[in-house]
């Protein structure tokens, strides 16, 4: 769990690295911390998926600051309760990750809105709704074919292999 608490850390760090893409509303990014999320969801469980995202929204609070932290908790929360929830509903084989992915990514941008809505005080952000909606949808995919190339990697760092929560075959 640290080696990937910290690969969590890791990834979220290097992607504020990352220029905001053009023509994007504020705070739109890749969600690549989220890729650690979703393997302790598939392979480990919830507990360990909420005790990672818990964590990680508490470094956004260190580096970032109240509000950065509360729209990170709640985005987080909220998409990994939507991925638990449609995790159920998913199935077997490689499309789940898709299936859980999206609608983690598209929650997780409505979670913030949320918060960054309630802190400031401010209804105007809903504005930018649709833009982060279809933002969602593709950032869900590519968290998804990005958690599809790395599972090899993410096996090795898992005492269990990664296969804790469900074995899973090469086809993976």
């Amino acid at each position: 769990m640290g080696l990937l608490m910290a690969l969590a850390i890791a990834l979220n760090f290097l992607e504020n690295l990352i220029p905001a893409l053009p023509a994007m509303p504020p705070g739109v990014k890749l969600g690549l911390s989220n890729i650690v999320v979703a393997y302790c969801l598939f392979y480990l469980g919830g507990r360990e998926a909420l005790f990672v995202a818990v964590l990680k929204s508490g470094f956004v609070l260190l580096t970032r600051g109240v509000v950065a932290g509360a729209a990170s908790i709640s985005g987080g929360l909220l998409s990994l309760a939507a991925m638990g929830i449609t995790m159920r509903l998913a199935g077997k084989g490689p499309s789940r990750y898709f299936a859980v992915s999206i609608p983690g990514a598209v929650l997780h941008n409505m979670g913030q809105l949320l918060a960054v809505s309630v802190m400031l005080k401010n209804t105007a952000v809903f504005y930018s709704l649709p833009v982060l909606f279809l933002a969602g949808v593709l950032m869900g995919c590519v968290t998804a074919a990005l958690l599809r190339v790395v599972l090899p990697a993410l096996r090795r760092v898992t005492p269990s292999g990664g296969a804790g929560r469900e074995q899973f075959s090469r086809k993976d």
